[in-house]
């Protein structure tokens, strides 16, 4: 059913919400987290000090990080190498490939590895689809991109379906 592929794992507010102590205790070693509107705003080209103070509690904690992104490389380049994350642009999710990838690239396992994102379409179900362990978090930003204002107006809706069958343990803003 399509709604359970669309179900995160997790909900939280913001990555900062985010148990590191949690993920340990559960063997989490490493973390695939979307870009735009879940570490910053889809405009903002750079980190901010808040999320590099939270890259650097995810190293401290033996957590590596990749990033997957839907978007360009320039953009995705400039946001990750002053950092020096790993990571995956133009990434197709919900596809596999991308997700796979980083996997392999961090020399983990599916089940040691969690996926943060902000969209159900992209982030929760490439993951779940997977079988990782997903985060859903609350958008950075209000604004978005075209193609991600249209998904979230079919977000709203799947949230909707997803409450009515008492599916969702959150108050969405659906």
């Amino acid at each position: 059913m399509l709604l359970q592929k669309l179900m995160p794992s997790q909900f939280v507010d913001s990555i900062h919400h985010i148990d590191i102590e949690q993920l340990k205790q559960r063997n989490i070693r490493a973390v695939i987290t979307d870009l735009d509107n879940t570490l910053v705003e889809w405009d903002r080209p750079l980190a901010t000090p808040e999320v590099e103070r939270w890259l650097a509690r995810m190293r401290d904690a033996g957590i590596q990080v990749t990033v997957v992104s839907n978007n360009n490389q320039e953009r995705v380049q400039r946001f990750c190498q002053p950092l020096q994350i790993a990571f995956i642009c133009a990434a197709r999710k919900p596809t596999n490939k991308a997700f796979l990838q980083a996997v392999r690239q961090m020399g983990v396992t599916v089940e040691e590895t969690v996926v943060v994102g902000d969209q159900l379409f992209t982030d929760v179900l490439g993951g779940n689809r997977l079988g990782f362990h997903t985060i859903l978090v609350v958008p950075v930003a209000q604004t978005d991109g075209f193609w991600t204002r249209f998904n979230r107006r079919m977000e709203r809706v799947a949230l909707y379906w997803m409450e009515r069958k008492g599916m969702v343990s959150w108050k969405s803003k659906a």
